[in-house]
């Protein structure tokens, strides 16, 4: 399974928090050290972020990511296009010989399946912001322990 939208998410959430804490920017090794990955694989995360302008990086010692605009304007949906690119949500297997109807029309009926699958996922993601996940974390941790 593809853990790239979880990573990204992770990261982004990761420079919400320190954007509320007044923190200017947060290392690859920081980033890194929250997700117990190493930093060239959050260097890489943080590529296609920035590209889109979710994420603004700068060089040097000082150096890090930060937020390219507040939380409450970043969806999830964002998050995942950058995360995922055009790789379908699913996989279709490979076209077989046409010998019925499901081989006749399987592939063509999966790719609509995964187009629509993929649809209602980007509305649900559309329609959350950072802003509200970094709520939504907050809330976990208030819960009591079960």
């Amino acid at each position: 399974m593809d853990i790239r939208f979880s990573r990204a998410l992770q990261v982004m959430l990761f420079l919400a928090l320190a954007a509320e804490d007044g923190s200017t920017a947060l290392s690859s090794a920081q980033l890194a050290r929250g997700l117990r990955a190493n930093p060239s694989l959050v260097r890489k995360l943080l590529v296609p972020l920035t590209n889109e302008g979710l994420v603004v990086c700068t060089k040097g010692r000082a150096g890090g990511a930060r937020l390219g605009r507040p939380a409450d304007r970043i969806t999830l949906a964002e998050i995942y296009r950058c995360a995922v690119g055009d790789k379908p949500l699913w996989a279709c297997s490979p076209k077989a010989e046409q010998v019925c109807l499901v081989t006749a029309h399987a592939a063509e009926y999966f790719a609509a399946l995964t187009a629509e699958a993929e649809q209602a996922v980007l509305a649900s993601l559309g329609d959350r912001t950072l802003a509200e996940s970094v709520g939504e974390l907050r809330s976990l941790d208030a819960e009591p322990d079960q």
